[in-house]
């Protein structure tokens, strides 16, 4: 169908959409704010109830994502993550409960797919200019990208149900492919706690939708695609899920006559070099969907198709002249 007529080649809804929530109260109304943050837009719309303010709907979240901040940013040197990055061997740090449950999650996608996602790739991203230093000048050595790979997710050492991390020395994490994710399910979580069950809240293109618009449909989203595609255009419809989406084509570094990938191989440290152009997933959590997008474009086409398929994901793997379709994204399709 065509795009200039604003129609999609795929409607996608939810085959089990949200039912539990409750309808807004009496005289509620729509809210869009929007603001900058972890070098990204964000924006949310709600339907509020009496009482709540546009600026408190702007407040909540912005403290929100401040608190992620201050826990996970490489970019920021007095956050918790830069602090355990730069400690020093044989020590022991208290997490945070965002940085836990975001660790947590890390390494439970790390272990399900084999280490293609992995969090502890953090000295590799500043490597790649994709971190606080700035960027190389010179196409970075294949063997100094190998030099950063001394650990791998397996080495994580917790203790205290998840809440200390030991730092052996060197280790630095790198929560860029999760933590907008996680970002918009706390953003969720703190406006339903100030009474808001309807909204649509979007960090740097990771979305989740909860509730139902104001006229009664869900939040409709245009997945998104790399520049210039010609491949099939799709529309997904919200209600208690996530959609996030990685690709080769966002946040490159160059230098000279080359170019990279931000998403790097765990395994090599090196940018990864394959014909996948994007992939986008469908979850009930954003940080989970933030994640399993960053996995799948790791592991490549075949394998990243077989992965989704064998675990029941909604994926949407976008190659230069196809699209594949895991059998769960499929059956959104009706």
């Amino acid at each position: 169908m065509s795009r200039e007529r604003e129609e999609f080649d795929q409607v996608l809804l939810p085959p089990h959409p949200e039912l539990s929530f409750r309808p807004p109260p009496a005289k509620s109304r729509e809210c869009r704010r929007s603001g900058e943050t972890m070098g990204t837009v964000w924006a949310v719309s709600a339907i509020v109830p009496p009482g709540v303010t546009d600026g408190a709907v702007h407040t909540v979240l912005a403290d929100t994502f401040s608190r992620v901040i201050a826990q996970m940013s490489q970019w920021e040197e007095r956050s918790d993550l830069s602090r355990f990055n730069r400690a020093s061997g044989g020590t022991w740090h208290r997490l945070g409960k965002d940085f836990a449950r975001v660790l947590d999650c890390a390494i439970a996608v790390a272990e399900a797919t084999g280490g293609a996602f992995d969090p502890t790739i953090g000295a590799a991203t500043e490597m790649w200019g994709f971190g606080s230093s700035a960027p190389p000048q010179i196409v970075p050595h294949a063997h100094n990208a190998k030099g950063t790979r001394h650990y791998n997710w397996r080495d994580i050492r917790r203790e205290d149900k998840g809440r200390t991390l030991f730092q052996p020395g060197g280790l630095a994490l790198d929560f860029s492919g999760i933590a907008k994710g996680h970002s918009v399910d706390a953003g969720i979580e703190a406006l339903r706690r100030i009474g808001i069950e309807h909204v649509l809240l979007e960090i740097g293109g990771e979305v989740r939708g909860a509730g139902l618009r104001a006229d009664g449909m869900p939040w409709w989203v245009d997945m998104e695609s790399p520049p210039d595609s010609t491949l099939p255009s799709a529309r997904v419809g919200l209600t208690g899920w996530s959609t996030a989406t990685s690709g080769s084509y966002m946040r490159r570094r160059r230098a000279g006559n080359l170019s990279w990938s931000h998403t790097l191989d765990a395994r090599s440290g090196l940018p990864l070099d394959n014909d996948i152009l994007a992939v986008s997933v469908l979850h009930p959590g954003c940080m989970q969907a933030d994640a399993l997008a960053t996995a799948i474009l790791a592991l490549g086409a075949d394998r990243g198709l077989d992965f989704a398929d064998e675990n029941g994901i909604p994926a949407r793997i976008l190659l230069a002249d196809k699209a594949l379709e895991s059998a769960a994204w499929m059956r959104w399709l009706g």
